[in-house]
């Protein structure tokens, strides 16, 4: 995240500033009646440690601390908003934000080429705050790539969590890309995945040829090792390649 100096708080509001900073394009704005309500940050006291009452109070513009200790609390306020955040946005009302995120392609769009620039939705590899950065998850090939930005790449993966796009992609089954035709997204959907080849073989095939053909070569050498008269009968054998 872009850690923006404490003048650059404008009178406005906390969550205002901090979704219009640079790097912080993943986020959506969570209802301040989600962050007042003390059941939805069960816990997070003890992550957050002794500024845990300073952050919540700068997050929902009530802060009137001791400026000696500002940045100490914004560091904490911007710890705090990502903890309930991915809380947040597997609720209906966060869901729902995200997915006009998704469709405008906020998150970015996979650089796999067979996905034809399918969109991006953010996960975290764990659970746990501090463990990884932020990945990005592609519903089409099913793998995970790092944000092109470092801004984006120094985000705590557990401000959106393992569960995220799953429990995205589970509220809209639609967005799903399987099938025939083109999903919403606007991509084609046919599944396509990329097949090696040597000389129009796929490598599969060719390895499956390369052992039959050591075997053969294996087999030929025993017959040329064995007596003439112990030599068992030719007879035809067929390639993996022509069965």
């Amino acid at each position: 995240m872009d850690h923006d100096s404490s003048s650059s708080i404008s009178s406005g509001y906390w969550i205002e500033w901090f979704l219009g900073s640079k790097g912080n394009e993943y986020f959506c704005e969570i209802d301040e009646d989600y962050i007042t309500d003390r059941f939805n940050l069960t816990g997070l006291n003890a992550e957050i440690g002794p500024h845990y009452v300073d952050a919540l109070d700068m997050v929902t513009d009530c802060w009137e601390g001791d400026e000696n200790i500002r940045e100490d609390v914004e560091s904490c306020a911007r710890h705090f908003y990502g903890l309930v955040h991915a809380r947040y946005i597997i609720t209906i009302k966060g869901l729902q934000k995200m997915l006009e995120k998704y469709k405008k392609h906020d998150f970015g769009r996979c650089p796999r080429v067979l996905c034809t620039s399918h969109p991006l939705l953010p996960i975290g590899t764990s659970d746990l705050p501090g463990q990884d950065s932020v990945k990005l998850y592609c519903p089409r090939c099913e793998d995970i790539y790092n944000p092109k930005s470092p801004r984006h790449g120094s985000i705590d993966g557990a401000y959106f969590g393992t569960s995220f796009p799953h429990m995205l992609l589970a509220q809209y089954p639609q967005l799903m890309p399987t099938g025939k035709g083109i999903a919403a997204w606007g991509g084609a959907v046919d599944g396509q995945r990329y097949v090696p080849r040597i000389f129009g073989f796929g490598v599969n095939e060719v390895g499956k040829l390369q052992r039959w053909q050591d075997g053969q070569r294996e087999a030929q050498r025993r017959r040329l090792a064995e007596p003439l008269e112990g030599r068992p009968g030719s007879r035809d054998v067929m390639s993996p390649m022509e069965q």
